[in-house]
């Protein structure tokens, strides 16, 4: 194994091989554990430096002996190598996409093939690089939209069209032609599924018949894609919206411009992949910073569990948070098929602090006490489960400590006599 370039004089003693790493990417440093996969290391990178496109990113040393001193890439089929010599590793942006192996040939998978879209104008052929991982290749005439593109990778994999698509670092708009971006043969196009934060509801306890103002605003990172009843929808500093209802002690409300009763407030967002947050590394903060684009989760601040087991855990922990059996219910059978596509899942509760600072939920009169619950979760793959062993071992821990992760306090968000506030949502992370 290629050794690390200092050296002391006397017998060499073999130390611990440190846990931890330190990426680097112009002045921003981030301490992250350490992967010997290449690809789990890569989804890091991606996270804590989203501005670099997953196919356009590569990792360089200069700590090793041959490296001569000079900053010097490295390879995927290097990286186990070298990795456990490193303390360190710069992350770069490569001057053009790196070359995308093509699917081996006489693949299974279900994602292998090509995609073409046929005519006798002049093709381009590309390589369409997955959330998955999987590659595929498409031929597709330069004179068609990018949105066709879309479509047709669409109905290959049988899924929704709510892509982005990256290419060279930069997004394309679906509705201009692959030809006017000037893409060759050979290039390489990445698909990114938009992340949604899905179907947040929000729920008033009153003891008492109380007309109430709600008024919710997001952060620019994010913007409506839907809300019920529908109000109008106010631009500023991100969107807000405000509905005026009337409350009941059965639970249900009356939006007083519609006269609509409804059981709950719905909203849904979409991310706005283009606007990145500001966060200095050298800002400290005092509670988790949650960013509906750059959401993450990791070992230790999740747990990893078999899908076939995560209705039961959902459903007691959803109860350590306050959720009562109709709320516990709709939030499981909402998720459950989206989480059912994957074999294992990891999952954390965002503290209510950090997703206030996201989408900030106001009320006249002020409620006694506000539960917000919004679940993030993402796919692990089985072959990556040795990297989350941490995470792992919490799946197995008493879920009340969700409660303190969250900021429950649960006998006053039980308590009939205060007017309470319950909301819940979520996101599946796409890496």
């Amino acid at each position: 194994m290629p050794k690390v370039s200092r050296k002391k004089a006397g017998a060499d003693v073999a130390k611990p091989i440190p846990k931890l790493l330190v990426l680097k990417h112009g002045q921003k440093r981030i301490m992250v554990n350490r992967h010997k996969s290449y690809n789990v290391m890569l989804d890091n990178a991606c996270k804590h430096f989203p501005t670099i496109p997953r196919n356009a990113m590569t990792f360089q040393t200069n700590q090793l002996d041959i490296c001569e001193g000079q900053l010097v890439d490295i390879t995927a089929e290097t990286w186990e190598k070298v990795i456990e010599s490193l303390t360190s590793v710069e992350v770069t942006r490569a001057e053009s996409p790196l070359p995308i192996p093509l699917p081996p040939s006489g693949s299974t998978s279900s994602n292998a093939g090509a995609i073409s879209l046929r005519s006798n104008n002049k093709k381009v052929r590309v390589y369409l690089v997955l959330a998955s991982d999987d590659i595929l290749s498409a031929t597709i005439e330069l004179s068609a939209r990018v949105q066709e593109l879309v479509d047709a990778v669409a109905h290959k994999l049988g899924g929704s069209t709510d892509f982005k698509t990256m290419w060279r670092g930069s997004r394309l708009n679906h509705n201009r032609s692959i030809g006017s971006y000037n893409i060759s043969n050979g290039d390489s196009i990445s698909f990114i599924m938009e992340q949604v934060g899905g179907k947040p509801v929000i729920y008033l306890y009153s003891p008492s018949d109380i007309d109430v103002s709600v008024k919710l605003s997001l952060s620019p990172e994010w913007s409506f894609s839907a809300i019920y009843p529908v109000v109008t929808l106010k631009q500023g500093h991100g969107q807000h919206v405000e509905w005026n209802v009337r409350t009941h002690q059965d639970g249900s409300l009356t939006e007083r411009n519609s006269g609509l009763d409804v059981s709950y407030l719905f909203w849904e967002a979409k991310t706005n992949s283009d606007a990145f947050p500001r966060s200095p590394a050298s800002e400290l903060r005092s509670v988790d910073v949650f960013s509906p684009t750059t959401s993450t989760l990791g070992d230790m601040d999740s747990i990893v569990i078999s899908v076939d087991k995560v209705t039961v855990y959902l459903d007691k922990s959803l109860k350590a948070l306050g959720l009562h059996t109709e709320a516990r219910t709709s939030f499981i059978t909402y998720w459950l098929p989206s989480i059912l596509k994957h074999e294992y899942i990891a999952l954390r509760f965002v503290p209510q602090l950090a997703y206030e600072r996201a989408a900030p939920l106001s009320l006249s009169p002020q409620p006694d006490i506000v539960t917000r619950v919004f679940m993030l979760f993402r796919r692990i793959r089985k072959e990556h489960l040795a990297d989350w062993p941490n995470a792992r071992m919490q799946a197995g821990k008493d879920v009340a400590w969700w409660a303190d992760v969250v900021g429950v306090d649960l006998a006053r968000a039980s308590d009939t006599a205060l007017f309470r506030v319950l909301e819940w949502g979520g996101m599946e992370v796409h890496v």
